[in-house]
C-alpha cells in the first residue's frame, strides 16, 4: 500500500473524558459488544487508567519510520495505535519511542504487535499495550508504506482517527466518542450500585434472586 498521512484528528470532549474516567471500563462490557480489542493485548508498562484520543499509525512488519515521523506530531492526551500488518516478530515500540512520546505528553500507546525494552518502558511509566515483547527490532528502512491517521486494525477491532481509547489492567477498548457516550450514563450508574450487590451477596442472597436470573430462568419453565 502506498503513503497515506492525514491531518491529526479533531479533539475529544474534555467533559466526556473526565466522565469515562469515573467508570469501571469492564461494566461497559455490560453494555456493548463492539470494540474491544482481542483478549492478548495486554499492559506491559504503567499503571492506572488509560483515556485518550485514537491518533493512527500503520507500519509495515521491518519498518517503523511512520512511527517515528508521528511521534513528533503527537500531543498531550494522545494514544498512538499502532497497526503492524499483523507482525508478531518485530518490536516498534522502544525505550527511545516512548520516551519520545512521554516528552510530547502522549496518554499512552497501544501496539497490534510487540514491543521491547520492557523495563525502561516500566521506568518511562507511559502505558503500553501490546500482545508480547521481542529482543528483535523495527529499522528505519524508509519504505513507501505505512500511514498516518487513516483508518487501521488493531486487536481485531477497526481503529478510526479520533476514536477513544480506553485501557486498563483487563485490556483495551476502542470505540468512537458517540457510541461510549450512548452506554455511559448507564455504566455509571451500574457502578453505583454495585456495593449494595455486593454486600447483599456477602450476606448469603442468592445471587440469581438479585439480579432476576432465577425469574427468568423460571420464565423459561427451568423449574416446571
Amino acid at each position: 500500500m502506498p503513503l497515506d498521512i492525514r491531518e491529526l484528528p479533531a479533539p475529544l470532549d474534555a467533559e466526556l473524558v473526565e466522565r469515562l474516567r469515573t467508570v469501571d471500563f469492564p461494566t461497559l462490557g455490560h453494555y456493548l459488544e463492539e470494540g474491544f480489542c482481542h483478549p492478548g493485548l495486554q499492559r506491559v508498562a504503567g499503571r492506572g487508567k488509560l483515556v485518550g484520543r485514537a491518533v493512527t499509525v500503520r507500519t509495515t512488519a521491518t519498518d517503523s519510520t511512520m512511527l517515528h515521523h508521528a511521534a513528533g506530531l503527537v500531543g498531550p492526551g494522545d494514544v498512538v495505535v499502532v497497526d503492524t500488518g499483523g507482525d508478531r516478530r518485530h518490536a516498534p515500540l522502544g525505550e527511545v519511542l516512548a520516551n519520545a512520546l512521554a516528552a510530547r505528553g502522549a496518554a499512552g500507546v497501544v501496539v497490534d504487535g510487540l514491543a521491547t525494552d520492557v523495563d525502561a518502558l516500566r521506568e518511562v511509566g507511559l502505558p503500553v499495550y501490546a500482545f508480547g515483547r521481542s529482543a528483535l527490532t523495527t529499522k528505519l528502512h524508509g519504505l513507501a508504506d505505512g500511514s498516518l491517521c487513516a483508518p487501521v486494525i488493531c486487536g481485531g477491532v477497526p481503529v478510526h482517527p479520533g476514536d477513544l481509547v480506553l485501557g486498563d489492567a483487563n485490556g483495551v477498548i476502542i470505540a468512537p466518542a458517540g457510541r461510549l457516550a450512548a452506554v455511559l450514563e448507564d455504566a455509571i450508574d451500574d457502578d453505583a450500585q454495585e456495593p449494595a450487590l455486593v454486600a447483599e451477596v456477602r450476606r448469603g442472597a442468592p445471587l440469581g434472586s438479585l439480579t432476576g436470573a432465577t425469574d427468568m430462568l423460571r420464565g423459561l419453565g427451568a423449574f416446571d
